[in-house]
């Protein structure tokens, strides 16, 4: 493993995450990052495992998603492990899946029906939030080594802080968008039945309660059926 470069690779990507526009680009990016970066890797993705089910944030290339799906469907595998983070673990690494896995019997069997022949996974964590398992797969036996899993971790690092920080951005964006929507609705209310702000408001909201939808679908409703020739 060439540190050095593997360092400024890590620079550079570290300023493209913190530049995309939403969540999804900077999952999409992590996993082509990891498929780029990591030596040996011929695919990547990244699984969470939300209510005991399998999701597939992102993935880059083709046996990611089989992958995922097949551990979801079996309740077992080292990505749905990780991600569920019953273990207290924060990487696996399986060297070589044509050799028997009594932590995963069938899920390994299903895995080399796919063409896996190594993989390794890494926590994608900060302090104070958990976005699932960054997962690493290679069709050759042996590719994960601890110095690539070092790899993997610092990539996970990085990415981690750049989901933090793409995350806030789009709650920001979502709760502005609401704001704005909600205060239209309201305007447009005062303006139809000469309300005041508090009337207006509690129109709004006795409807959210009333038809048990939220407020912004109560205000986008609203904005469309005025907005109507």
């Amino acid at each position: 493993m060439q540190w050095q470069r593997f360092a400024e690779q890590m620079a550079v990507l570290a300023r493209d995450l913190l530049e995309k526009k939403s969540v999804q680009e900077t999952l999409d990016a992590i996993s082509v990052a990891a498929v780029d970066l990591v030596e040996g890797c011929d695919a990547a993705g990244i699984l969470a495992v939300r209510k005991g089910r399998a999701i597939t944030l992102s993935s880059c290339g083709e046996m990611v998603e089989a992958s995922d799906r097949i551990q979801g469907e079996l309740g077992e595998g080292p990505c749905y492990d990780l991600a569920r983070r019953e273990s207290g673990d924060r990487t696996y690494r399986i060297t070589d899946l044509t050799q028997p896995q009594p932590g995963c019997p069938a899920y390994a069997d299903a895995a080399r029906e796919l063409g896996i022949g190594s993989m390794t996974g890494i926590l994608l964590y900060t302090d104070k939030e958990d976005f699932g398992a960054l997962n690493l797969y290679a069709r050759r036996p042996g590719t994960f080594t601890e110095d690539i899993e070092t790899a993997g971790w610092m990539l996970a690092s990085h990415a981690a802080v750049a989901l933090a920080s793409a995350r806030t951005i789009d709650q920001l964006e979502h709760a502005m968008e609401t704001r704005h929507a909600i205060g239209e609705a309201m305007g447009i209310l005062m303006e139809r039945h000469r309300m005041s702000e508090d009337d207006a408001f509690n129109v709004l909201r006795r409807l959210s309660q009333h038809h048990n939808i939220k407020l912004r679908e109560v205000a986008h409703k609203l904005r469309s059926e005025h907005d109507r020739p």
